[in-house]
């Protein structure tokens, strides 16, 4: 398994993790405080928009350091270096113009009429 791989199943982690977190929360800022009822009710619910805040934050940062890191350590070996499309040697040498045959001979040109 490439390194590359690797960086595209953290990436996949991350993201569907992102989702989640972004998903938990409420529009309005209310997030799962608001559905526990009040803070006195349960401890430590009434931080619970500052860790989905914090952590969405976070996962944010760490998918971009995996995209960044992927992209450096992309080598490009999963392209195809075989393609018809694209012809190396056409692309080192400027292509020749066609011959025009032996046998045609320029069109004389029209006598003026006096």
């Amino acid at each position: 398994m490439s390194t590359f791989s690797i960086f595209l199943v953290l990436i996949t982690i991350v993201c569907f993790l992102l989702i989640i977190v972004i998903m938990v929360q409420n529009p309005k800022g209310g997030g799962l405080s608001s559905t526990f009822g009040s803070s006195s009710q349960l401890g430590g619910v009434q931080k619970t928009t500052d860790f989905l805040d914090k952590s969405t934050w976070t996962l944010a940062a760490v998918l971009i350091m995996l995209i960044l890191a992927s992209s450096l350590s992309f080598t490009g070996t999963l392209s195809d270096s075989n393609s018809k499309i694209i012809d190396e040697s056409s692309i080192s040498t400027p292509a020749k113009p066609a011959e025009t045959p032996a046998t045609t001979t320029p069109a004389k040109p029209a006598e003026e009429k006096k």
